[in-house]
């Protein structure tokens, strides 16, 4: 279903009766759509745990592809990104809560690792450093909360010819304690998004088997 968080934001939220732990997914540059709404549904029935996802682009949802790779994520920033990541993982009525997220959603989720609200995180390609055109003072670095003592216990799920994360920026995240997980020849976006040619079902189901291991130590 979809509720609407403190801030006004649009969100979706599964929550089965007797959830014990929660889960936020945080989307990728296009934001919610329906591939978010299913895998919030999905996610619940699979897991039994409350789960929410929140549109972070709240009140920029016409926005192209162009504005938000262009430096619409700067215009965003990341107070009202985390804040409706941590609401939402208040919408889950769950003390216990991990969170996940795609590309842009994985940076954001490098960066909710630090805010000491998540037990743990998955980020999946997500920027380890701000792309050029992101960088502002709205933006922190993601490698610098992943160097924060209040980072909980983070997972990367890396492909490793996906330009966005390159092989010095994920060695720097492994260095730090992130328990990083490649897959060989996979590019950007290889797991969340089945319409995508760089899809790749079968290291997607491993992928989503190893980060719901994670999630659940």
């Amino acid at each position: 279903m979809r509720i609407t968080l403190p801030s006004g934001t649009a969100a979706a939220l599964a929550r089965p009766d007797g959830a014990e732990r929660g889960l936020v997914v945080i989307p990728d540059i296009m934001g919610l759509r329906p591939l978010f709404d299913d895998m919030v549904d999905r996610l619940a029935a699979d897991t039994g745990w409350a789960v929410c996802a929140a549109e972070p682009f709240a009140g920029h949802e016409d926005w192209t592809i162009e504005q938000r790779m262009g430096g619409g994520v700067a215009d965003v920033g990341d107070e009202r990104v985390l804040g409706d990541v941590v609401a939402a993982a208040e919408a889950t009525g769950c003390d216990t809560v991990g969170v996940i997220g795609f590309c842009m959603g994985g940076m954001f989720t490098f960066k909710a690792a630090a805010t000491g609200r998540f037990h743990r995180a998955v980020g999946f390609y997500g920027m380890i450093r701000l792309p050029e055109p992101w960088r502002g003072p709205s933006l922190a670095e993601p490698l610098d909360a992943l160097a924060s003592p209040e980072r909980c216990p983070t997972m990367a799920v890396i492909g490793t010819v996906d330009p966005y994360t390159p092989p010095q920026d994920v060695a720097d995240a492994e260095a730090l304690g992130v328990h990083v997980v490649r897959y060989e020849g996979a590019d950007h976006g290889f797991v969340h998004d089945p319409s995508r040619p760089a899809h790749r079902a079968d290291d997607a189901a491993d992928a989503w088997q190893r980060t719901l291991e994670f999630l659940g130590t």
